[in-house]
């Protein structure tokens, strides 16, 4: 068996860098399957071992060693799990969920808050794998990038793009800083991929940023409108052919406002298909007038959820306090608006448009902020409220892997 039998071009021109250079930082970036975590995974052992070698030669017994990851469980996910299947490793973990292999300590710790800080300081490390990079902390980051302090430690990390100002790109990808390696991946690059997946994949993924970064892995901003799939010869239901559907679920979506609006809207399930029913917006209504709509909905639809904007808690306890089920909502920006873009480009989002004004106002004006890569306050809305229900809906129902959800999509129109 050869390398190419393991190891995609992209991947083996990677694996030689690393042999033939003295590096001390290594960034894999770019789209989503296209063989970055895989191989990181592999390269994480490798410096394990090396690691171990160091610290025999220094006649140091417990060398350690960081492991970071948005969350534990998504160290667990993209690493551990994944290392479990590949190679039958069996992971032992001490009370504080560190583990050690191959003679190391290997302390894991989460970089999306600053509470990552405190399972690392004060550590000396002979290195650290960083998984899902751009998503870390920044002074989580830079703290464990000073941790990694023993002779000839090394960072492996890895990442999917952002926007095109984020620190990581800036200072790092682009510093052309000696010790630092860098790699970009396309989802082409991962040339172990069904073909027929990779042109499916394709065609199903949202044009404009969402494609730029999750296809061609660029680090790009949104440019113009949000949801630019959106079709009304393709996505507008009258309120007879809502009323045709038996849904599997309903829920509502809830965004608090005053001077901007505030919006409730109804939305049905059927066969993993999304629904917008009802629209009920309005500006400068209390929340006793928004207990009142929320109760008429219940009335007519049952005691459904309402995902809320959970910026607002003393308005969640008040509908709860009124015997209406609220809950916060989930708020991950893009990976809302990516769950609906991808719900309309697979044509599996329809609207009753003629009675939801307040959408169609929204629809064409929702446009994204400059080279942030998150989208404007204005114009919004509905549209918030639209992607708390539905987000909230897709991760509490299981199912908070978009790439799920485009499988699903896939089955749908007949394609697996």
């Amino acid at each position: 068996m050869s390398l190419n039998d393991i190891y995609t071009p992209k991947q083996i021109e990677i694996l030689k860098a690393c042999r033939d250079t003295d590096w001390f930082m290594l960034i894999n970036h770019g789209a989503k399957r296209s063989g970055k975590t895989q191989l990181d995974n592999d390269i994480f052992l490798q410096e394990l071992i090396r690691t171990r070698d160091t610290a025999k030669k220094l006649g140091i017994d417990t060398p350690q060693y960081i492991l970071a990851g948005y969350a534990l469980g998504n160290i667990q996910d993209n690493i551990l799990t994944e290392l479990s299947n590949k190679y039958g490793i069996e992971f032992k973990f001490d009370k504080y969920n560190n583990f050690t292999l191959f003679g190391v300590k290997v302390v894991q710790t989460s970089h999306g808050s600053i509470g990552g800080l405190g399972r690392i300081r004060g550590m000396t490390a002979f290195g650290a794998y960083i998984n899902e990079a751009s998503l870390a902390n920044q002074e989580v980051f830079d703290e464990i990038k000073a941790r990694c302090s023993g002779p000839g430690a090394r960072i492996i990390s890895d990442t999917n793009p952002d926007h095109p100002e984020h620190w990581l790109l800036k200072d790092y990808i682009k510093s052309n800083a000696d010790g630092i390696l860098n790699f970009h991946f396309r989802l082409d690059d991962n040339t172990f991929l069904d073909p027929r997946y990779v042109r499916e994949i394709k065609a199903t993924t949202p044009k404009g940023m969402f494609y730029d970064r999750g296809i061609n892995g660029l680090w790009v901003s949104g440019e113009g409108v949000v949801y630019p799939d959106f079709d009304q010869n393709v996505h507008v239901i009258t309120r007879k052919q809502a009323e045709g559907i038996t849904f599997d679920r309903t829920f509502a979506g809830v965004d608090w406002g005053w001077e901007h609006w505030g919006a409730i809207v109804v939305i049905g399930v059927k066969a993993d298909s999304y629904y917008v029913i009802e629209e009920h917006a309005a500006q400068h209504k209390y929340i006793d007038g928004w207990k009142a709509i929320a109760k008429d909905i219940i009335r007519r639809f049952g005691n459904i959820p309402f995902y809320c904007d959970p910026a607002r808690p003393e308005h969640i306890a008040a509908f709860q306090s009124a015997g209406i089920s609220a809950f916060p909502g989930n708020n991950r920006v893009l990976s809302g608006i990516e769950a609906i873009a991808t719900l309309m480009k697979n044509q599996m989002f329809f609207i009753v448009y003629d009675e939801c004004p307040r959408f169609r106002y929204e629809i064409y004006r929702y446009i994204w902020k400059g080279n942030t890569g998150e989208p404007l306050k204005e114009n919004d809305d509905v549209l918030c409220a639209i992607r708390y229900g539905i987000y909230s809906d897709i991760v509490v129902n299981g199912n908070g892997d978009m790439a799920e959800t485009i499988k699903r999509a896939r089955a749908l129109k007949g394609l697996i």
